[in-house]
């Protein structure tokens, strides 16, 4: 009873995160941001402390449930182990605590955080390493489901779906992505729980508070026949069958011990103090482990049986969520009458930061890469960094978007506080950077032709033309920048026309005004 209740709830948790970075329309995000904002480690750095509070609070009652039902990347592991299990079944075994190793990356996680690197921290991290996946991996994979559907669907004349731009955020966000993807799937594939219990600085944590839960599996010596059937089904390899103890630090609280014990010699049970199973119940019955004729290995696979369609249905209600597919169109500004050659990025002297980051300090010192608000983005405008200083973090760039003066999307989202909430109201009088018109290469310039595209797009109208020529009035005109109106929205930017390069391009500020 209490394995299925925690595979259903930890489904739909993972599908509702999940869901967060596929969800283009953002239409779910005001309702399923809580589940970003719940994770250990943005709670922590957004300075939660009622979130991490709950979490450590929740760990001393229950144990690791946590890593089986809030992680997405716990959950994912479980995914991947329970289709190796499908091929072999009791394929798991005791395993000593790996815990200098354990100590050995939290330190490394720490230090990395304090001396400032704290997107190359969090590489190792699982909320953002499952957010990494899902932004680059699943969402592509998603975005073109969605348009295969459109393309049917507009064949019925219907228009329930709409196509939408598929596109890869960063050749290195990408790379790391399936790395990690590949690294975690085949360590969940081949031992269940390792990554949990060997790498994550979070499981690390919360399984040292773990070992003095008061509610956790413990074994009725008396009971217990010693068929192994609870170890060699234990993901996290904590159980030794041969000396009836297990390690807590490193159970996660799946409950498949309690399913699979025959003779209900486990069971999830309140313990006080920090005593073992075998300490507990040795002292409360006062008796010695009895052995009973081990069952074979055919009646116990005949047994497991029953447990395969449950199973099965827990599995499929998860990866429901990324079975999706599809091609992708190129936008085309100029309705599709010629191709657009594509634009360059303008090497910026300062890096454009969202609105909401307060500063390019704050956003450095908070952000863990999850890539949720890059995702959120409806515009495209934020994509991951690639150099070495802010590895992976966001940035602004207007080649694919500008940043719409009605969306706080990715300050609704961001769970860490690297981006703070704001509303659309704020959001006209905050100023990320200023626009910087650049005059060799403006068309009026090299092509003799007017143009006052910037002036026309620009939302708070501090762009305005002047003529080129002072003398001439009815001459060509050119653009001139008001920097205590322009927010750096960059509309003027990903509008120009100018090519490879815009003729006018937005300079970031390290520190956010108001104006």
């Amino acid at each position: 009873m209490l394995r299925r209740a925690r595979i259903i709830v930890s489904v739909l948790f993972f599908a509702a995160v999940t869901l967060l970075f596929l969800d283009f329309t953002s239409a779910t995000h005001a309702w399923l941001d809580w589940t970003a904002k719940v994770q250990f480690i943005p709670a922590l750095l957004a300075a939660n402390f009622a979130v991490v509070g709950a979490l450590v609070l929740l760990t001393l009652l229950f144990g690791r449930i946590y890593c089986s039902v809030i992680c997405p990347l716990g959950i994912m592991q479980d995914i991947f182990s329970h289709l190796a299990g499908r091929k072999k079944r009791n394929r798991f075994s005791y395993a000593p605590s790996k815990t200098k190793t354990r100590i050995a990356f939290l330190t490394l996680f720490i230090a990395l955080a304090l001396l400032g690197f704290l997107s190359f921290a969090a590489i190792i991290a699982p909320y953002s390493m499952y957010g990494r996946i899902a932004s680059n991996i699943f969402y592509p994979i998603f975005a073109v489901a969605n348009n295969v559907l459109a393309f049917f669907a507009e064949k019925l004349d219907s228009y329930a779906f709409y196509s939408i731009d598929v596109w890869v955020k960063g050749a290195g966000a990408f790379a790391l992505a399936l790395a990690s993807f590949l690294v975690v799937g085949i360590l969940a594939w081949r031992g269940g729980r390792t990554y949990c219990n060997t790498v994550c600085p979070v499981g690390t944590v919360l399984g040292f508070i773990a070992k003095f839960s008061l509610f956790r599996p413990v074994i009725d010596l008396s009971k217990c026949n010693s068929c192994r059937l609870c170890e060699r089904n234990c993901k996290a390899k904590c159980i030794s069958s041969k000396e009836h103890k297990i390690d807590y630090s490193r159970c996660v609280a799946c409950f498949d011990c309690l399913d699979k014990c025959r003779s209900s010699a486990i069971s999830y049970s309140f313990v006080l103090g920090g005593k073992s199973a075998k300490e507990n119940h040795a002292q409360c019955l006062n008796r010695k482990p009895v052995k009973h004729e081990l069952k074979s290995e055919k009646n116990i696979d005949n047994s497991d049986k029953q447990k395969i369609s449950v199973d099965r249905r827990a599995f499929l209600s998860s990866a429901m969520v990324l079975a999706t597919g599809t091609a992708s169109e190129n936008m085309k500004l100029d309705g599709g009458l010629a191709p657009i050659k594509p634009r360059h990025s303008p090497k910026r002297k300062t890096r454009i930061v969202p609105p909401g980051a307060l500063s390019i300090a704050n956003l450095s010192d908070k952000c863990t890469a999850c890539h949720l608000c890059v995702s959120a983005c409806p515009s495209h405008v934020l994509e991951p960094l690639a150099n070495l200083e802010n590895f992976l973090q966001p940035q602004m760039s207007y080649e694919h978007g500008y940043c719409r003066v009605e969306c706080v999307e990715c300050s609704k989202v961001c769970p860490s506080g690297a981006i703070l909430p704001i509303t659309r109201a704020e959001k006209t009088s905050i100023q990320i950077g200023r626009a910087v018109w650049s005059s060799d290469l403006c068309i009026v310039n090299t092509d003799s032709q007017q143009c006052d595209n910037c002036f026309r797009q620009c939302p708070t109208g501090a762009i305005q033309m002047v003529s080129k020529d002072p003398k001439d009035s009815s001459g060509l005109k050119i653009p001139i920048v008001d920097e205590y109106r322009c927010i750096g929205c960059g509309a003027c930017e990903n509008l120009c026309p100018a090519r490879p390069v815009s003729a006018i391009h937005v300079e970031g500020y390290s520190v956010h005004n108001k104006i």
